[in-house]
């Protein structure tokens, strides 16, 4: 019946689980939603971190050009890209970038700079691995320089440390990489969430190797992450650092949790059934009595995944586990009534039989029946004050300290750094009321730090918008009056070949009609055509600056389209802490209304940043394909004039041709002729493309005025989201 547990251990245990017996599928679906949330995190926590990389990569490229301008300016630039993006990845305790040696090239610790990773060092498997052009989350793997850095985010630091390596390829070769250093106890905060913890006397969440793929040094069930009791900050009795004894021998570890612990039950030496069921089966749920034996042998119950992270080519596995002692330790506040109601009831029996026995026998009847009645009343209040006292006083008083606590956080107007002391509460459901409180307020605060960060970084992001908007602006106008002068410029051409027309014309009248004065009139012809050779020119050089101006606008809107996908990843982001936070709240039920109406605004307000940043998309996409087609125009402009010079360029060799040859002067007029008549028509092809250029610049200012307008609508959300948030007290050192 009691299994390995024995009688002596096996009997108190069973009572426990008896009493609770109908909290299993409670049990089961608590554990359920601990390990799915938590590898839900872990998730969400990689890929927001791939993208702080990708993002800093891709500016990186930007500047790239200028380390052959100026070495001095590249590495400020580099400064303030690494700075910007540790200050939005908190999490990261360096950010280092490799060239094709495998040699530090740059880093945020400028220590660091100059190392070598040549083969065989600590990360020379991850860099191997990103020589296919794949990313890598490589480790946990020990690193000194790790401990040497300091900590980035959590409360414990070691030398145990994550990496993520973003390859750089370029014509299929590999040239170096960027990577992010994380401290691997971060991971451990990121599941472990001391504040909340719905068990915490004993529960713990620990990840550990399931199936390596890269890292075959690691075997399965060896643990990854840091464990909650690997000293005295969270244990009040024997810990892993002083070690946890056993009948079987004592489990302990010399530095750290990670890559040292085996989860192996230590009366068998093979992994414990929790995790062994985990690696065989991919999941593992067991909530009954009387556990599994941990690798501590003690039992516990829980829930076992496993996941495998973006970009990690390894398995992991997670145990989200709390002993059954503490799990089923609860005494409902109905047994307590029954344990008071019992033996006051055997005593009302006994007292009543033995008053009963004492007085019919010796008083009449009508007295004996008024001393019963007088010894009711009496020891009814007597039970009453018992039931008062033991039983509904001290609900009534938990539930007065829930009740306060709830309303400091009414109305979104709250301070969510503190936490009921669930010591004070009785083991009762109460108690579970107050930790699962503790569990909803831990969760909210996360999700408010997180939506609050989320909105700092929105507002930077559309900072930036807005100054490459008014950069871009600039560019637009500049370019619109460098388009009016040409195109003035060409309509000055336009007349001036006009009257060249007009004056061949004229020309070839008078040279029918007065032969000899032909080589005059050719004469004159032939100044009128340098002179639009010259003008040509002039045309040509404008619209080759504009090109220019316009190539350099192309670039400024692909600037911009960058920055909204950052927007975009935000906004989706705020979408599901909103989302996050709604769950939570819904689990407290009448008590989470008001922290549901704030998850309602923050949902809508990323809603509504979600949809002015695809307004402001769209008109940047426009913006991008009227300036393309401006291009486009204005390439063709550039054919024209080249066409209009060549058939200058032939006009005048012509007509100084007929200056030699006088009998062909009338035939020369005629090809003269012919060639402004080309020139003319060329002439009128320009002035449509002119003003069809003219066109789409006065276009593009229209939008850039949209895109900056639509700017400033999206900083003034931020700010409001902002506020909303700022209504709460936040504890500013968290993370997640």
């Amino acid at each position: 019946m009691f299994d390995w547990l024995g009688f002596k251990n096996g009997l108190p245990l069973w009572w426990s689980y008896r009493l609770n017996r109908e909290l299993k599928a409670d049990v089961e679906d608590i554990f359920e939603g601990i390990a799915h949330t938590r590898k839900e995190l872990l998730t969400s926590w990689t890929v927001e971190y791939w993208s702080h990389l990708e993002r800093l990569l891709e500016q990186m490229e930007v500047i790239d050009e200028e380390r052959t301008k100026s070495v001095e300016q590249y590495a400020l630039s580099m400064d303030k890209l690494f700075a910007a993006a540790r200050s939005r990845a908190m999490d990261l305790s360096e950010i280092f970038l490799l060239d094709e040696q495998a040699t530090v090239v740059f880093s945020s610790h400028s220590a660091h700079t100059g190392v070598r990773y040549s083969a065989g060092s600590v990360i020379s498997a991850g860099l191997e691995y990103t020589h296919t052009g794949s990313k890598c989350l490589y480790g946990p793997f020990a690193d000194p320089l790790t401990l040497e850095i300091g900590p980035s985010t959590s409360a414990f630091h070691d030398k145990m440390t994550l990496l993520y390596i973003v390859p750089i390829i370029k014509g299929g070769i590999w040239k170096g990489a960027l990577c992010g250093r994380v401290p691997n106890d971060v991971i451990g905060d990121l599941i472990q969430r001391e504040s909340g913890h719905v068990y915490p006397d004993s529960g713990d969440n620990y990840i550990f190797m399931a199936r390596p793929g890269l890292n075959k040094r690691i075997a399965p069930g060896t643990a990854l992450s840091r464990s909650r009791f690997e000293d005295r900050t969270f244990t009040h009795g024997e810990n892993l650092k002083d070690g946890v004894t056993t009948n079987w021998g004592t489990v302990s570890v010399k530095e750290h949790t990670e890559l040292e612990i085996m989860f192996t039950d230590p009366a068998t030496g093979k992994l414990h059934p929790g995790v062994a069921n985990t690696i065989a089966n991919g999941s593992n749920l067991f909530v009954a009595f009387p556990g599994y034996s941990d690798y501590r042998h003690i039992p516990v119950i829980g829930k076992g995944v496993t996941f495998q992270l973006p970009h990690c080519p390894d398995v992991w596995g997670m145990m989200c586990e709390g002993d059954l002692e503490e799990v089923y330790r609860i005494r409902s506040v109905r047994w307590k009534m029954i344990r008071l109601q019992v033996p006051l009831l055997i005593g009302y029996a006994a007292l009543s039989t033995v008053l009963i026995t004492l007085l019919f026998g010796q008083l009449p009847t009508l007295a004996a029946a008024g001393i019963m009645a007088v010894f009711n009343l009496l020891y009814g209040c007597i039970v009453m004050a018992t039931l008062h006292k033991k039983a509904a006083s001290p609900v009534v008083d938990n539930l007065q300290k829930i009740s306060q606590f709830i309303r400091i956080n009414a109305e979104g107007k709250g301070d969510l750094t503190q936490r009921l002391d669930h010591g004070q509460f009785a083991h009762d459901e109460t108690k579970e009321l107050a930790m699962w409180i503790n569990n909803m307020i831990d969760s909210l605060e996360g999700i408010m730090l997180q939506v609050k960060r989320a909105a700092t970084e929105v507002l930077s992001s559309q900072q930036v918008l807005h100054q490459s908007t008014v950069s871009t602006e600039g560019s637009t106008e500049r370019m619109s009056g460098i388009i009016h002068d040409m195109i003035r410029s060409i309509r000055r051409q336009l007349k001036d070949i006009d009257i060249a027309k007009d004056v061949v014309g004229d020309m070839q009248g008078t040279l029918r009609a007065l032969e000899l004065k032909a080589s005059e009139q050719i004469t004159v012809a032939h100044t009128e055509v340098e002179r639009i050779g010259e003008k040509m020119g002039q045309i040509s050089n404008k619209v080759a600056e504009t090109n220019r101006t316009i190539v350099t606008f192309m670039e400024t809107t692909q600037q911009i389209r960058s920055v909204l996908q950052v927007i975009e990843e935000i906004s989706s982001q705020t979408n599901l802490l909103s989302l996050n936070a709604s769950i939570e709240a819904a689990r407290v039920g009448e008590h989470g209304k008001g922290f549901a109406v704030v998850a309602g605004e923050i949902r809508k307000l990323a809603d509504r940043t979600r949809q002015s940043t695809e307004e402001i998309n769209e008109t940047v996409q426009l913006i991008y394909k009227n300036a393309k087609e401006a291009f486009a125009s204005m390439e063709e402009g550039t054919l024209v004039v080249q066409e209009g010079t060549q058939l200058v360029a032939a006009a005048s060799q012509i007509l100084s041709g007929a200056n030699a040859e006088d009998e062909q002067k009338t035939q020369v007029v005629d090809e003269v002729v012919g060639l402004m008549e080309k020139i003319a028509n060329v002439s009128m092809e320009n002035r449509k493309i002119s003003t069809e250029v003219e066109g789409k610049v006065q276009e593009l200012l229209m939008d850039i005025v949209n895109v900056r307008h639509t700017s400033n609508y999206v900083e003034v959300i931020t700010d409001f989201l902002q506020q909303l948030v700022n209504q709460f007290r936040l504890t500013e050192t968290r993370r997640k």
